[in-house]
């Protein structure tokens, strides 16, 4: 039962602390760097850097922020990338036709791919982009074929100098649906926002380093019923009361509700949005010599 479950660094509990700065257009940019095996215990999660970009959750966000958002997204993804990468395998992890896990493959239609164009393109032209491809594995329970087994096989073939993996989390606050993407250098666990753990993608499973792009998409019903009990007991709860709260909520919401997640009505539109602002920042990110404009009249083509 995952009364208090979150995909999101930022929001675990344990100790660990985060750097966190204000940027323009309201953005927030929190920094949690794991670096010892006590941290990531505490924090159930491996060691690594986490970089979490927020801005305050509205139905339309205007298009100044969205632009901020996909640059700060791209600096994040040029932070930690290797060195001197080269060639970048994207993958957009879920399930298209279920609309809160189709944020990896709607992000990939948007990904301006050119490892295909590498032996006609003048030099000056792949001097400013980077060699990129893509990939949809889909998920077991339509394709019968691991996420890793899929991508171990791509990665043996093309030999990237990375991999970007893209997938739908889950969020302890719902404010952050839709409103947060995290970073990280960990490598990710396709299915973890929906308890669906499948076996991990990272640097030890495929052989190159892993970056994880995550947008909360769903928050667990027990979480809502957790937050709304404590809200109840005021700020001056003891460690026994939120002790209790939590045996009654997995008590209470398992045998009624089960895993129950939930996403907001306009969830389309929502993952539209964020699909585009991720993908704008993984252009920007490996095609340093291009802006914006200069990678929509590419894709245009």
């Amino acid at each position: 039962m995952r009364a208090i479950w979150t995909d999101l660094a930022v929001e675990a509990r344990g100790g660990v602390g985060s750097q966190t700065q204000t940027l323009s257009n309201g953005i927030e940019r929190a920094v949690v760097k794991i670096e010892d095996e006590q941290s990531a215990a505490k924090l159930g999660r491996p060691m690594g850097t986490y970089v979490t970009l927020s801005c305050p959750q509205r139905l339309s966000i205007d298009l100044e922020t969205r632009r901020a958002l996909s640059a700060e997204l791209a600096r994040a993804l040029r932070e930690l990338l290797p060195q001197g990468a080269r060639c970048v395998l994207v993958a957009g992890l879920g399930n298209r036709g279920v609309t809160p896990d189709a944020l990896g493959p709607r992000t990939i239609e948007r990904v301006l791919v050119t490892r295909h164009m590498d032996g006609c393109l003048p030099q000056d032209a792949r001097r400013r982009m980077a060699s990129v491809c893509t990939a949809t594995p889909g998920v077991l329970g339509v394709t019968g074929v691991e996420t890793a087994e899929a991508l171990r096989g791509l990665t043996a073939h093309v030999q990237p100098d990375a991999v970007i993996a893209v997938d739908a989390l889950a969020a302890r606050s719902s404010a952050r649906i839709c409103s947060t993407i995290q970073v990280a250098d960990t490598g990710i666990a396709p299915g973890s926002g929906v308890g669906n753990h499948r076996k991990a993608l990272t640097q030890k499973t495929l052989g190159v380093p892993v970056l994880a792009v995550g947008v909360p998409m769903v928050v667990y019903a027990s979480t809502i019923a957790r937050d709304a009990l404590a809200a109840m007991e005021g700020d001056d709860a003891s460690e026994e009361d939120e002790a209790r709260l939590t045996a009654c909520v997995e008590r209470v919401v398992s045998e009624r509700l089960g895993e129950m997640i939930v996403t907001p009505r306009e969830v389309d539109a929502l993952v539209e949005r964020m699909a585009g602002i991720v993908a704008e920042g993984i252009n920007l990110a490996l095609h340093p010599g291009l802006n914006a404009s200069e990678i929509a009249q590419m894709m245009a083509q």
